[in-house]
């Protein structure tokens, strides 16, 4: 392989030769370029936009485009790109993934060619992993957009729906992934066209690709409504949990020792399990639930909401952590991501894990809620016509972003020679050892003023360290998720003369760290990680922010024995070898076995961490390819088509089912229950009963199939004739079809969650889940069509018309209480409510939402 590389280079190398004769082509138009007034230079746009109207692509146009984005650079923020910028810009057009090293001017690479793909007219979304940064570049680089004479934009979190549609109009939008994602999903939920705020998604450039795409993309978005269920449970597992005593395990316990019937002796309430992240109950737990809540048999169907609860509150309480997986602010619990230590606004753990921890923290436990949508990011980028990213990591997630984006990974040159000294990782047996080598390394560069940037994993070593370095009298600046709306300030500050910043992370991410003299004169920025993370990427993001354009700088990783990479991933033969070695405390152990061990392990994690996105995507992608056809759908009937045909087609279809369905394959009238076939059909379609002598009068099936047809379609003649105008009946249908879609919709995905909850058990059964699953889902997505044109056509049946049907009066005709028109009076139920987990009142044994509810 590595001879291969060497005569014919890298796929990067191979790409970038192809492509400098465009680089050469733009540089050689800078005199050009120069030579026009400002108005001239500014009057390009107009020219260009009227030459794609006629028919050249944006590849012809492409190196007078970033010749002129080059030049108005020049002059409005007196930065002109590099060539090694314009090849970046020259990728990022092509849909791929710029991967170009820290401090190189990504953010000014950007807008070549999201000036380029505005040409369009059709919008381009500048994609950033927060707030700050979308407001800061869309003010900084916007300028040169707006120079040129295009509209840029910003979508913030605080914005109304009224201002979003402003920002998205523009020609650029500058955006986070979490407000382009949420905002999709909002507007597959609005009930008028009006209210849409998203235009489609044709070119997104994504900053921070690997931040997105691959570590967020592991939670979904989701939407959510508060569900009725009450939280007591959560307060009372919670204080179970307190009161039973972790034990050990013999052996590890697999699916495949489950079935061998190996015996694992246990000892005391509960085992963890780090590696897989699972807490189980031993016997002797089991017992201790039973007797707590009274009840003979814990592992009953009837007891499955105590059995998830319990085990929400051990996890919450043995697998979740405080200032690592999460912060309590404002008597909240708010998620930090763990591969860039920043809190993740809106985003919940789901299937009630957030409640048991906000129950283990005393804050106020959340109501439990019901989904109201959801999409993955990797399902959601995929959208786009068209996408691109930039970074200075990813190629070390090539295969991933190949596999699921379909984007290869090209490397840039750097402008000037990394000038970076990267030291072998220093080994310690125990973390306070090398706690207290880290403190030291700190105090022997801020001594010669050299500065420094301590990276941590978690918010809580951070911590530790800053009060070692407050002893040693050492001042410094922290930077974790509590504090990370000063996340750019104390980040470009780190790199001052005498400076020590402690970051989680590299929160901060996309702001430049700049020496100052006598910090390059002192050997440049120092970087230290306390630990190495699971993944080399997040490694090379720390060591990155030192040696921009050229600087000097170092790096070095301190690892101990006890840290979780190597307890939990290193082999226990290695870590016997190195404790057999007699090591002095505080000694430095240094063997080219350790390192090899890191990595091995890091890449065992990286390889589990992609099967587990892969895992879920391949889940996901039977809910993506069901959300397409509903979203699809529900966009037909916004636009405003006539639902006329849809709502006749329905009609005629739930006649033929419900014959089908009541007689049978049989021909044999006798057979023929026409008692079953009007308690069927009747409440869906009002006719006057079937009586024996109407099937006396047809000579088959298809004869009175015919009949009722023809009944049905003229009764909803007549209740369309009750309508002065027809375009209140269309509206009428059009606002009842979205909301019965949304309403089935809503319930489907949780039924679906619960169906992927269970799916696991198959395996026992020698059975693919995801097969099973497949299988399942188009099943369940069959019923709930079914579902979505009989309540439709109930509903429209059962329409009383009012002297003038406004808008609001329309939504009151859906009944549901669902819409946002105001408060209405509550309905009386006449007989008791069944939930759809309940055993149905028809006496199958089934639930009442895979039996009876299927047809509710």
């Amino acid at each position: 392989m590595n001879l291969v590389k060497k005569i014919f280079g890298t796929h990067s190398q191979r790409e970038l030769k192809m492509i400098m004769p465009i680089v050469d082509k733009i540089e050689s138009l800078r005199p050009q370029m120069q030579a026009l007034s400002d108005e001239e230079l500014k009057a390009k746009t107009k020219e260009y936009k009227e030459r794609y109207a006629k028919g050249e692509t944006l590849d012809d146009l492409l190196p007078e485009a970033f010749a002129t984005v080059r030049e108005a650079a020049k002059r409005v923020l007196n930065m002109e790109h590099y060539r090694v910028q314009l090849i970046g810009g020259i990728i990022l057009h092509q849909g791929r993934i710029a991967e170009m090293r820290t401090g190189e001017g990504k953010t000014l690479v950007s807008t070549l060619p999201a000036y380029l793909n505005a040409l369009t007219g059709e919008g381009v979304h500048i994609v950033t992993v927060n707030d700050y940064l979308a407001h800061r570049d869309a003010e900084w680089m916007g300028q040169v957009h707006e120079f040129l004479g295009l509209k840029v934009g910003c979508v913030l979190n605080s914005m109304d729906n009224d201002e979003r549609r402003e920002q998205y109009a523009c020609d650029i939008t500058y955006i986070t992934n979490n407000e382009l994602g949420f905002d999709y999903l909002r507007d597959n939920m609005v009930i008028y066209k009006e209210q849409l705020v998203q235009r489609d998604l044709v070119y997104a450039i994504i900053d921070e690709v690997d931040s997105v795409l691959i570590d967020e993309a592991r939670t979904p978005l989701i939407i959510s409504g508060q569900s009725g269920k009450s939280t007591k449970l959560y307060e009372v597992c919670d204080i179970l949990a307190r009161q039973l005593e972790r034990g050990e395990a013999s052996g590890e316990v697999t699916k495949m020792t489950a079935i061998m019937g190996e015996e694992i002796t246990e000892t005391g309430d509960f085992i963890v399990n780090e590696k897989d992240k699972i807490v189980t109950l031993t016997e002797q737990g089991v017992h201790k639930v039973e007797k707590f809540f009274q009840i003979e048999n814990f592992s009953d169907a009837e007891n499955l909401e105590i059995q998830h609860n319990v085990d929400l509150a051990l996890r919450a309480h043995n697998l979740m952590f405080r200032d690592q997986d999460y912060v309590v602010k404002d008597d909240q619990v708010m998620i930090v991501d763990e591969f860039t230590g920043r809190i993740m606004p809106g985003r919940r753990y789901s299937d009630g894990l957030h409640q048991a921890i906000e129950a283990k923290e005393h804050v106020k436990v959340k109501r439990e809620s019901k989904t109201l949508a959801t999409i993955t990011f990797q399902n959601f980028f995929n959208k786009y016509k068209k996408k691109a990213g930039m970074t200075g990591t990813a190629l070390t997630e090539e295969k991933e972003f190949r596999d699921i984006y379909g984007m290869d990974v090209i490397e840039i040159p750097t402008n000037r020679p990394v000038q970076r000294v990267d030291y072998d990782d220093a080994v310690y047996m125990t973390k306070k050892e090398k706690y207290r080598a880290v403190v030291e390394a700190v105090k022997q560069a801020h001594a010669q003023g050299q500065p420094v940037l301590v990276g941590t994993i978690t918010i809580e070593v951070s911590e530790l360290l800053s009060g070692m370095l407050k002893r040693e009298g050492i001042q410094h600046k922290v930077l974790n998720a509590k504090f990370h709306e000063l996340e750019a300030e104390i980040v470009a500050d780190a790199g001052v003369h005498g400076a020590v910043t402690i970051a989680t992370n590299m929160a901060g991410r996309g702001t430049d760290i700049k020496l100052d003299e006598e910090a390059r004169a002192a050997g440049g920025l120092k970087i230290i990680g306390t630990e190495r993370h699971e993944s080399r990427r997040i490694d090379n993001q720390l060591r990155g922010r030192s040696g921009r354009q050229g600087d000097p700088g170092e790096s070095r990783f301190y690892i101990s024995l006890e840290d979780d990479l190597m307890r939990l991933f290193g082999s226990e033969k290695m870590m016997k070898v190195f404790q057999s070695l007699g090591v002095e405390e505080g000694e430095q152990i240094e063997h080219k076995m350790l390192s090899n061990a890191i990595e091995k392990a890091q890449m065992k994690i990286e390889s589990n961490n992609f099967g587990i996105r892969k895992n879920l995507l391949e889940y996901d992608q039977v809910n993506n390819e069901q959300r397409e056809i509903i979203y699809a759908e529900r966009r037909r009937v916004l636009d405003g088509e006539s639902m006329r045909d849809s709502i006749f087609k329905m009609i005629t279809d739930i006649v033929d089912n419900t014959v089908d369905m009541c007689f049978g394959e049989s021909s044999d009238r006798e057979a023929w229950d026409v008692r079953e076939l009007n308690s069927v059909l009747l409440p869906t379609i009002p006719l006057k009963p079937v009586t024996q002598e109407v099937l006396d009068g047809v000579s088959n099936k298809n004869e009175l199939k015919q009949l009722l047809k023809e009944q049905a379609v003229k009764l909803y003649e007549q209740k369309e004739a009750e309508f002065k105008e027809q375009e209140q009946i269309r509206e009428i249908e059009r606002v009842i079809l979205l909301k019965v879609i949304d309403r089935k919709w809503m319930d489907h995905i949780d039924d679906m969650d619960q169906l992927r909850q269970g799916i696991g058990l198959q395996a026992y059964g020698q059975k693919d889940p995801l097969v099973e699953y497949k299988m399942s889902a188009y099943e369940m997505f069959d019923a709930m069509t079914a579902a979505i044109q009989e309540d439709t056509v109930r509903l429209l049946f059962h329409i009383k018309v009012e002297q003038k049907v406004e808008r609001e009066e329309v939504a009151k005709v859906t009944g549901t209480n669902k819409d946002e028109t105001g408060p209405r009076a509550p309905k009386k139920r006449a007989a008791e409510k069944i939930y759809p987990n309940d055993p149905c009142p028809c006496g199958s044994g089934k639930k009442y939402k895979q039996c009876c509810g299927r047809k509710a």
